[in-house]
């Protein structure tokens, strides 16, 4: 498979205009040595996960860095979280931009080091796995459940790997890599029982008192391997919008996955045959718009601003989006056929907020207005 060009890419190279530092942060095999390394192929490359450079820069990081003077890539710079202090300094003497790219998969340790040493001196960029739009010239998919099964990995598709396969060992190596590295967490098998546990509740309320039930663990330990899994890039907190609303509200945040590759083989799916009938598949569906959507943005270089919206009468309304000043309502359903009943949820909703837009996004394959809601779908968002 040739070179796909991510959609970041004019965003990545703007940046490296203004700031001596652009931080690529991701999750594992997202494709960000292969995007840092197409973005400034004359700069030199370092991967601080092999052994002789990290301890070389651990060591003596000054001399480490005075052997790059003309531009480096230093991937997985998490691992020599002291090298930060060296950087500001050499960055400051040099007083030039573009001159470091670093990567990381490790989203909390790499924020906590640059918020600390490079603040003002870095722009930071966040590479999901493969959006829709990137994979279009080498796939076009005619089901939205094949999209769920494939998920967005490069590697899955530079050597055309069944998911199966490649989701299995993704998993199995993110629990003995980045799970242990990460957090001390002793018992993988408690660990990887969690995972499972949230695939099955995508798309719904957060409770940590069930987790705690089930596995034997106090809401701390719950919470902390939230964190673990968040900080990684495997899953995320969707937090519920109540801002200038109705404060009959609920406020525990919802559940979704980085990757609906990673979510479907959690959940025992191992071909979209399996999704026809599966108990999650409007949830996954719903994950799968989710995730588009933030990677739209994100490849804009923008952080996306996403919430759902759910009163104490349960009236809710699946997704808001604030976008360039306005506020953008979106009902998610995954019937291949439109329903008026689609509106009603939307329609509820405009009472509170009139100036909101509103929009459905269904698996089927019209696009129309009706009602003054835009009626759209998963291959136009």
């Amino acid at each position: 498979m040739e070179f796909l060009d991510r959609h970041l890419r004019d965003k990545a190279l703007n940046l490296l205009t203004k700031f001596p530092f652009l931080a690529i942060t991701g999750p594992r095999q997202s494709g960000k040595t292969t995007f840092a390394k197409h973005l400034k192929p004359e700069f030199a490359y370092v991967n601080l996960e092999l052994p002789d450079y990290r301890d070389f820069a651990k060591t003596d990081p000054m001399s480490f860095l005075k052997s790059y003077q003309n531009g480096v890539i230093i991937d997985e710079i998490q691992w020599v979280p002291e090298l930060f202090s060296y950087l500001q300094v050499f960055s400051d003497e040099r007083n030039k931009p573009g001159q470091y790219i670093l990567t990381g998969s490790q989203n909390f340790l790499l924020s906590s080091q640059i918020t600390q040493s490079l603040a003002g001196r870095v722009a930071m960029l966040n590479l999901l796995p493969f959006s829709l739009k990137e994979l279009e010239p080498i796939k076009k998919f005619e089901r939205w459940e094949e999209l769920a099964v494939s998920g967005g990995y490069p590697r899955k598709y530079q050597f055309d790997i069944d998911p199966l396969d490649y989701y299995s060992n993704y998993i199995q190596t993110y629990l003995e890599r980045e799970v242990r590295q990460i957090l001390n967490v002793k018992d993988l098998m408690s660990f990887q029982k969690f995972i499972q546990l949230l695939a099955g509740r995508t798309g719904q309320l957060i409770n940590q008192s069930s987790f705690s039930n089930e596995l034997g663990l106090d809401n701390k330990t719950i919470n902390s391997w939230l964190g673990v899994l968040e900080a990684s890039f495997i899953a995320f907190r969707l937090p519920s919008y109540y801002q200038n609303f109705n404060k009959r509200i609920l406020k525990t945040p919802k559940v979704y996955f980085y990757d609906t590759g990673v979510l479907c083989n959690l959940l025992g799916i191992k071909k979209e045959a399996d999704l026809n009938l599966h108990f999650a598949r409007g949830h996954i569906f719903e994950n799968l718009v989710i995730t588009e959507i933030m990677k739209n943005e994100l490849n804009q270089g923008v952080k996306p601003s996403i919430y759902f919206w759910r009163d104490t009468h349960q009236n809710e309304v699946d997704l808001l989006q604030e976008k360039d000043g306005k506020l953008i309502a979106i009902e998610i359903k995954t019937s291949e056929t439109f329903h008026p009943d689609f509106l009603k949820g939307l329609k509820n909703f405009q009472k509170i907020a009139p100036h909101a837009e509103s929009k459905v996004i269904y698996a089927g394959s019209m696009i129309h207005q009706r009602e003054m809601i835009q009626i759209s779908n998963l291959w136009n968002i």
